[in-house]
């Protein structure tokens, strides 16, 4: 892979390949802020801008709109605790509490360092391993698929820490709501209630939006704080503030992993790389208390997960010619449309434009880092702005940007009726983020456990008798244990100081 990239040095430094990367880089944060958009609305636009470039310059941009725009959705998400993405319903859980408290720049920072560092090593992987991890992925079938599934679903009860029991409940609505639609194998109508709009299932963004940016809307009406505005750090990043996210060495190359490893599942998605990643931040973490609170922790984690995914994910699309997520499915579109076929073959007839492509990934992180750094002062800048303004803007881009994901006034209903369920939840003290987990998770869990029943024509020993999925399903027994074991601890160790303080 080395020689690849030698290769591909004459066609990456051209002028146009870096004027290509710094604007998809910046149109990516763009779309990634504004919520409904994200990386593949962004990419979408920008594909028959791509199909007259050439074929390094124009998968740079593209590349870049993904890139940037799987980081900005962790602005808004901090900012305004509006998920730019679905990706960055993690990220909010500490990165919201930090503006708050008056440090929105260190946690935007984090965010965007902590992006591309994991954006750079899910790159490397990329460029190094992407024939062996593609292969790797060959050997998920259904029963892996569930026990990752399964893995996703622990962190229900990490990142619902104070009250478990809420966030089961929260994560078992998440899972009926996934059902609602046409079932995945008998094509039966579930929960439809005759409603064809219903058929394809609630949308994910309109779910998203509500929940978290509609209830927020309220829940500052509520307040009585619309003529207040939030002290604000508004001094531009310090070095050591850029820095702040090497302290969490371990967790950035321990998330990273998790993210790549993740991505090069195709369909399992950055969402379960995120909770996954945060969950086992804050289950080894010393401050464990302080996540959800806060933490520079939990945002380090979510975000070079994050970022690390689409590395991983580029790796089936570029190797098999299996797309690992929507957006590189686009990708893969316009990879053919400048003449380049996906697959095995495509390293060995195109070495020199792939080596290029893959120095492009790698510099875009580096532009990630850059823009996003001059850019911080801009976005902080945000929460300054009374709650008067801000809350009609947080509702203004909450509609268009649900609206324009099919042009569905249904979609608006959705969104508006869960920005009240997720009001009267917040007031209930029930967790939402529990919600999304299980609304992802639900159709992967419960689709790949048919299939596999199917498999086997319904025994359950195939999930006990293939390596992979068994070895999955251990590491999550003994995590269950240990974490059992040490509320059980941490409750006695409680009782033990109480009573010594009587």
């Amino acid at each position: 892979m080395f020689d690849i990239l030698i290769q591909g040095v004459d066609h990456f430094f051209e002028w146009s390949v870096f004027l290509s990367i710094t604007f998809g880089c910046a149109a990516g944060l763009l779309v990634g802020v504004l919520p409904g958009l994200g990386p593949l609305m962004g990419i979408i636009l920008m594909l028959p801008v791509a199909y007259h470039l050439p074929p390094v310059a124009g998968m740079g941009l593209l590349i870049a709109i993904y890139i940037g725009g799987s980081c900005g959705g962790a602005i808004s998400a901090i900012l305004l605790r509006i998920p730019g993405t679905p990706l960055a319903a993690a990220t909010l859980l500490d990165g919201y509490p930090m503006a708050k408290s008056g440090r929105a720049a260190q946690a935007i920072g984090l965010a965007i360092t902590a992006s591309a560092i994991g954006g750079m090593i899910g790159g490397l992987i990329l460029v190094f391993f992407a024939p062996l991890l593609a292969e790797l992925a060959l050997n998920f079938g259904p029963p892996e698929y569930f026990a990752l599934a399964i893995t996703g679903l622990i962190s229900i009860a990490v990142v619902s820490a104070e009250s478990t029991i809420r966030g089961l409940m929260s994560g078992c609505l998440g899972f009926l709501l996934a059902t609602v639609g046409t079932d995945q194998l008998s094509m039966a109508e579930r929960f439809t209630f005759g409603s064809s709009e219903l058929l394809g299932g609630i949308h994910v963004v309109a779910l998203v939006v509500g929940l978290f940016a509609i209830s927020e809307a309220l829940f500052q009406i509520r307040g009585g704080h619309l003529n207040k505005s939030p002290e604000v750090d508004t001094v531009k990043l310090s070095p050591e503030a850029l820095l702040a996210a090497l302290k969490h060495k371990v967790n950035l190359v321990r998330s990273s992993l998790i993210g790549t490893f993740f991505g090069t599942l195709p369909g399992a998605g950055g969402i379960i790389s995120a909770f996954t990643s945060y969950a086992i931040a804050r289950s080894v973490a010393k401050n464990r208390d302080e996540f959800g609170k806060g933490a520079e922790g939990g945002v380090v984690a979510t975000e070079a997960s994050n970022n690390a995914c689409c590395g991983g994910a580029l790796i089936p699309t570029f190797a098999l010619a299996v797309p690992g997520d929507a957006s590189c499915a686009v990708l893969m579109s316009a990879l053919m449309l400048l003449g380049l076929q996906p697959g095995p073959q495509l390293f060995a007839l195109n070495g020199d434009v792939v080596g290029g492509v893959f120095l492009s990934y790698l510099f875009s992180n580096v532009a990630l880092l850059i823009l996003g750094v001059l850019m911080v002062p801009l976005f902080v800048s945000v929460l300054k702005v009374k709650k008067s303004i801000l809350v009609p803007i947080i509702v203004m881009l909450s509609i268009l940007g649900t609206y324009a994901l099919q042009s569905s006034m249904f979609d608006l209903w959705v969104m508006l009726a869960f920005g009240f369920i997720g009001y009267m939840m917040r007031l209930a003290k029930f967790p939402l983020a529990p919600i999304v987990i299980g609304f992802i998770l639900g159709p992967i869990a419960e689709g790949n456990f048919r299939r596999s029943l199917l498999i086997s024509q319904d025994g359950y020993s195939i999930f006990f008798e293939r390596p992979i999925g068994t070895t999955i399903l251990a590491i999550n027994a003994v995590v269950i244990v240990a974490s059992v074991l040490y509320a059980a601890y941490k409750s006695q160790g409680q009782r033990k100081v109480i009573s010594e303080s009587c």
